[in-house]
């Protein structure tokens, strides 16, 4: 197990049988790309071998930070040494950099497969820090590979090699979704998209309640969507997209989360600009919640829910039956707002511009349909929301979590 820093090398050999062997040492020149001339052996006797766990394949050689990581643009590690200890099977690795660079990382152990591997990471790129959030699922070791480049560099380089030692395993439940990118929490991706002060900065978000509300500022030529996801997805009655809700208020979004069950979700936030059509990928979370949430969803959405479109109240998108909903939201530029259902609810605007009215349900199965006119000369209404009317009590349709 070598270790190689500017002035000096250390190798730690674990002679798999007693006997006598030959350790032989070749060098270059760092800047070099020459074969490796040999400079010295060494005899090695071995008396009582080391029974101990064998160590994972590493194909870079060396442990540790590379020899001239500050070429790399990394000034220096949170963990020093080559071998990190998981007491619990969880450990966060932070590099502090001089310049933003992108990082991948790569897990291995003798019973993780690729797919399992990558549910066992989440990194996070700021300005002057790298972070990687690390699962193991197994007991035993681990070799963690950092590949770090420049934000305008081509390739990625291998900048360290981390051996870490598992104690006790994390539940393989509990590990991270799948899917999630090298930009997770706030950082170099969302401030590059115009998205600033964030609630969260962390990537993982953990709640016993089951709900959170992301926010950033953004400017106003930038709209912002999200997508939730889950691996398994055991008693959710609706689409987990309608357990999120975007709302873009002047100088501000709001990404607000509410969970129909535990697990581990994944919030994937999209962003395009005024000179785009297309949304881009700009920043994952993680939630997770390990209690007994069972939230209703949101409703549905339309695409005239843009910035400014408020819902005050009802906030869940399941209604019950044969009962009176109070209805209070903000939808700027509207010249009439209506809610369609058994019945159709003229909505009255107050003096701070918010529509409200008293809207009976009707019958389970039916739709309750939040529209609005948009011209005092037009006559068609657009929908903008659409609720789901069910029968039981409020308890049943998920009101607690």
């Amino acid at each position: 197990m070598m270790t190689v820093s500017e002035n000096n090398m250390t190798i730690k050999v674990t002679p798999p049988t007693e006997g006598l062997f030959d350790l032989m040492i070749f060098a270059r020149h760092a800047d070099s790309q020459d074969p490796y001339n040999w400079v010295c052996s060494y005899q090695i006797q071995c008396v009582e071998p080391h029974n101990g766990e064998k160590l994972p394949e590493n194909p870079f050689h060396f442990w540790g930070l590379h020899q001239k990581v500050r070429d790399f643009g990394i000034k220096e590690s949170s963990h020093k040494g080559e071998l990190l200890v998981a007491p619990q099977g969880t450990l966060l690795l932070t590099l502090q950099t001089s310049q933003p660079l992108l990082a991948m990382y790569e897990l291995v152990n003798k019973d993780l497969d690729a797919a399992l591997s990558k549910k066992c990471l989440a990194s996070q790129a700021e300005e002057e820090k790298l972070s990687c959030h690390v699962l193991c699922p197994f007991q035993g070791y681990y070799r963690l590979s950092v590949f770090v480049k420049y934000l305008g560099g081509s390739t990625f380089r291998n900048a360290a090699n981390f051996l870490i030692r598992c104690l006790r395993p994390v539940n393989q439940n509990e590990l991270f979704p799948s899917g999630l990118s090298m930009h997770c929490g706030s950082g170099i991706s969302s401030r590059g998209h115009g998205l600033s002060n964030p609630s969260h900065s962390a990537p993982i978000i953990t709640t016993k309640l089951g709900k959170c509300n992301i926010t950033f500022h953004t400017p106003a030529s930038v709209e912002v969507t999200a997508s939730l996801s889950k691996d398994k997805v055991i008693s959710a009655r609706y689409p987990l997209d309608r357990y999120v809700l975007v709302t873009h208020l002047r100088t501000k979004v709001s990404v607000c989360v509410v969970l129909p069950e535990s697990g581990v979700y994944k919030v994937g936030l999209f962003g395009r600009s005024k000179d785009h059509k297309d949304f881009v990928h700009i920043c994952d979370y993680v939630i997770c919640c390990f209690s007994d949430p069972s939230w209703p969803p949101f409703p549905r959405v339309y695409s005239l829910w843009k910035r400014g479109c408020v819902l005050l109240e009802p906030r869940m998108g399941v209604l019950q039956e044969q009962s009176w909903v109070r209805f209070r939201v903000k939808v700027p530029k509207a010249y009439q707002a209506v809610v369609l259902g058994q019945e159709k609810t003229v909505l009255q605007q107050t003096s701070n511009m918010v529509w409200e009215g008293d809207v009976f349900t009707g019958a389970a199965g039916t739709q309750v349909k939040l529209a609005a006119k948009f011209s005092q000369h037009c006559s068609s209404l657009e929908v903008i929301l659409a609720f789901e009317v069910e029968g039981g009590s409020p308890a049943s349709l998920g009101c607690s979590g």
